[in-house]
């Protein structure tokens, strides 16, 4: 069973008091029916839990050489500007969108061609939305070596993300949430099992 730091416990049942993770029975994106579901954009209404939240990815990124935070839009800009605004790391971040008019810019943000950025996001499930948005940061010059991501969801994001040369890092993994709350008494049993069948498909 995953020991997890208390700061991260602690961040672990926040993120289930504020209905960042739900379970019951929803449809994903893919069309799939799920028994949790996981929405890390409500963070933002919670001023507290986001200021932790930033705080969770200090002890990962202390460990790396970068020059710059990249946040991925859209989720992880608020994420990322609070771990900024904590670290004092500088931020950029690609757009989702490409501006057609005054710098046309496909990132904002100050950077220089050859700084290492570190990639923010909020969830890592196949890790396919990152591949783009790294496309985006390296054909503008940027290095990209590190991931960090506040849940990886353990379907496979680590697996292809390292396949393709980065090293991935995640602040939780949905397992070790899961055995949290199952030893807490936080989320009933028959829920965890479930989860746990789901995620091992």
């Amino acid at each position: 069973m995953n020991q997890l730091p208390t700061a991260n416990r602690q961040l672990a049942d926040a993120l289930l008091e504020a209905g960042c993770i739900k379970f019951g029975n929803f449809t994903l994106k893919s069309g799939l029916k799920s028994p949790i579901y996981i929405d890390l954009r409500y963070i933002i209404s919670f001023p507290k839990l986001l200021e932790q939240v930033g705080a969770a990815y200090l002890p990962l990124l202390e460990k790396l050489t970068f020059n710059r935070l990249a946040g991925l839009p859209y989720a992880a800009i608020p994420i990322a500007t609070a771990i900024s605004l904590q670290g004092n790391y500088p931020m950029i971040y690609p757009r989702k969108e490409v501006k057609d008019y005054g710098t046309k810019a496909d990132i904002e943000g100050e950077y220089r061609v050859g700084e290492t950025a570190v990639v923010i996001d909020d969830l890592a499930t196949t890790g396919g939305s990152k591949f783009e948005a790294i496309e985006k940061l390296t054909s503008a010059g940027l290095i990209i070596k590190d991931i960090v991501v506040l849940v990886d969801r353990q379907s496979g994001a680590k697996e292809s993300l390292e396949a393709a040369g980065c090293a991935f890092h995640a602040v939780l993994t949905i397992s070790q949430a899961l055995n949290h709350w199952e030893a807490t008494g936080k989320v009933e049993k028959e829920k965890i099992a479930e989860t746990r069948a789901f995620l091992a498909k």
